[in-house]
């Protein structure tokens, strides 16, 4: 079964790259038993990933479990996972199979796994390495043959660093990492999806489809997507329902669009002087930009500086070499002063010639033709020289901008910026 295949039995729309990897990656594991941790933000999908990886693999014919791990209270999440006896807690009249019990040959999907408390955590890394856990109020050990694929939305690395997931856990879990591309690296796919959804509620609710104008299909590339795919879908329906005009342009779309995550085609920067969870605005994001650019200039003047500063001196000592003195001693032999240089031997001058070739009667040897160097007018515009150190950093990394940013010391935003600004 192909990608496309896939697509179609599982309705996703879209031909990212990202998102083709992400499947490909769930269609080689899914022969596996492999324990797999999905990765990406909310919203993204990430539940349809396990689905495909149950339904291709040998345990298709098993149970299929999807559990919501921070729907379930933290005092009753060990009993709906693992089960229970009669009697264990107030309100456990009767003996309960768990989740892992009930999914014995099958497979179980452990939606937003970083929410689980601490101590579940360590009855979970114990299913996963031995196959046994034991029920809640119990002391008989169950073993059990499950396939765990797990998802989350939290920075696991982030959370292990504040005492809130296990190490050892995590790494039992990510043996097949899969990362679900957000919404917004997906170019054409948002406008896919805005089709698709506009599509099936103009069924659902018997009116005409949506339609976009081109300035609408911009905004809606532009436009942050903090939520993701739901969030597309939630706006799609709103605008199906509320609007009577069924031709959508920018200016309509734009209200339904939240105003705080309209500033999109700003780069994602690090928040150094802020707290994780402070808001940065608008404002501050331009002022980060501005002063990167202007970091990036700078490096490039002088950059181009120190080269120029370099090939000067290199002239002048061109001309300089040129500049032969002939001097003759009290003894009359030959000798050759070069200013500001050390003078060479003079079998280096005169290599058809040794110095027996010279006595105190015969100066009638033959000296090479002094040349003098012509000193050309050499443009000093910045400019110029940029364009020239971009074009030679380009022609040696074969036009690979990251490696030629890399050896003219700027950023590859940098280059890619000049390279367009000078139409190389």
């Amino acid at each position: 079964m192909d990608i496309q295949s896939i697509k179609q039995r599982f309705e996703i729309i879209g031909n990212a790259p990202q998102l083709n990897r992400a499947i490909d990656i769930a269609m080689q594991v899914a022969s596996t038993d492999l324990t797999v941790l999905i990765t990406g933000e909310s919203g993204v999908g990430k539940e349809s990933f396990p689905k495909i990886i149950h339904t291709l693999s040998p345990r298709k014919h098993g149970n299929y479990i999807a559990v919501n791990c921070g729907a379930i209270p933290e005092g009753t999440i060990d009993s709906e996972l693992f089960g229970h006896e009669k009697g264990s807690f107030t309100g456990a009249v009767d003996s309960r199979k768990g989740y892992f019990e009930v999914a014995d040959g099958g497979t179980i999907f452990l939606d937003e796994v970083a929410e689980l408390p601490l101590a579940t955590q360590v009855r979970l890394l114990r299913v996963l390495e031995t196959g046994e856990f034991i029920r809640v109020g119990s002391s008989k050990v169950i073993k059990t043959n499950v396939r765990v694929v797990a998802a989350t939305n939290v920075n696991i690395p982030e959370a292990i660093e504040k005492n809130r997931f296990r190490e050892d856990l995590y790494y039992r879990l990510n043996t097949v990492p899969i990362l679900v591309p957000p919404l917004r690296s997906r170019g054409e796919d948002i406008v896919l999806l805005f089709r698709k959804f506009a599509s099936d509620f103009s069924l659902k609710y018997r009116m005409p489809p949506l339609q976009l104008t081109d300035d609408a299909k911009n905004l809606l590339l532009a436009y942050n997507w903090k939520g993701n795919v739901r969030q597309l879908k939630n706006i799609t329906e709103q605008i199906s329902i509320i609007e009577k005009e069924r031709i959508i342009d920018a200016s309509i779309l734009s209200r339904y669009l939240p105003e705080t995550h309209k500033s999109t085609n700003l780069p994602v920067l690090f928040r150094e002087a802020m707290g994780a969870n402070e808001p940065i605005s608008e404002r501050d994001l331009l002022y980060k930009v501005l002063f990167e650019m202007k970091r990036d200039i700078n490096d490039l003047k002088q950059l181009v500086r120190d080269i120029v500063s370099d090939e000067e001196m290199a002239t002048m000592l061109r001309n300089t070499d040129t500049k032969i003195i002939r001097n003759i001693t009290a003894d009359d032999n030959p000798s050759f002063v070069r200013t500001n240089r050390t003078a060479p031997p003079v079998h280096d001058l005169y290599p058809q010639e040794s110095y027996s070739d010279f006595s105190k009667n015969d100066l009638n040897y033959s000296q090479p033709p002094i040349q003098e160097s012509e000193v050309v007018d050499e443009s000093l515009s910045l400019a110029d020289k940029e364009i020239e150190l971009i074009k030679r950093a380009l022609k040696k990394h074969n036009n690979k901008r990251k490696d030629a940013a890399d050896d003219l010391g700027i950023s590859e935003r940098t280059l890619y910026r000049k390279i367009k600004e000078y139409k190389l």
